[in-house]
């Protein structure tokens, strides 16, 4: 078994390191087990989201995008990514599932109104939600927030607002 993990930064690059041996420098080469460079064009200033052996970043700038993993190797390009582009600082996604199935990729646009955002998680170009289709204004929450990561809990999405906690759910 590996055990890998991913970082990514500022300069767009995403590295997948082994945890074992998080790289050291060689004259003869890096040691990391695969850089991606530039894949990750606004940089990013978030942590990633991980559903069925798919990493989701929200880079700053660009697309809230889709990496699928095969033999411990991340795709070379995103398989799949949003229409919706994230303004700085980007997007910290979230995932919500049954399990292995109904996974739903949840995105926070910083923005004026805010914008909540709800994505199928087998494909980001299919959006289910965003908060600012309804007409009504009824799911508007304010001016966005840097930094912040949907949380989901009891068939509920939470986001953090500058004054509050937005709280998202099923109308009965």
């Amino acid at each position: 078994m590996r055990h890998l993990m991913v970082g990514a930064g500022k300069d767009g690059n995403l590295y997948v390191v082994n945890r074992d041996n998080m790289g050291k420098f060689s004259a003869t080469g890096n040691n990391i087990w695969q850089p991606l460079n530039g894949v990750l064009s606004g940089g990013i200033w978030s942590t990633p989201a991980w559903y069925n052996g798919t990493l989701y970043y929200g880079p700053a700038g660009a697309n809230l995008l889709a990496f699928a993993v095969t033999s411990a190797r991340l795709a070379a390009s995103p398989t799949s990514e949003s229409i919706a582009t994230f303004t700085y600082p980007g997007t910290a996604p979230a995932v919500s599932a049954s399990g292995n199935a109904n996974g739903i990729v949840w995105a926070h646009e910083n923005s004026s109104p805010a914008v909540l955002h709800a994505y199928d998680a087998s494909s980001l170009a299919h959006e289910l939600y965003n908060s600012a289709q309804a007409a009504n204004g009824r799911d508007q929450f304010g001016s966005g927030n840097k930094f912040i990561t949907p949380t989901i809990a009891d068939g509920k999405v939470f986001v953090g607002t500058q004054s509050g906690v937005a709280v998202f759910g099923l109308l009965h």
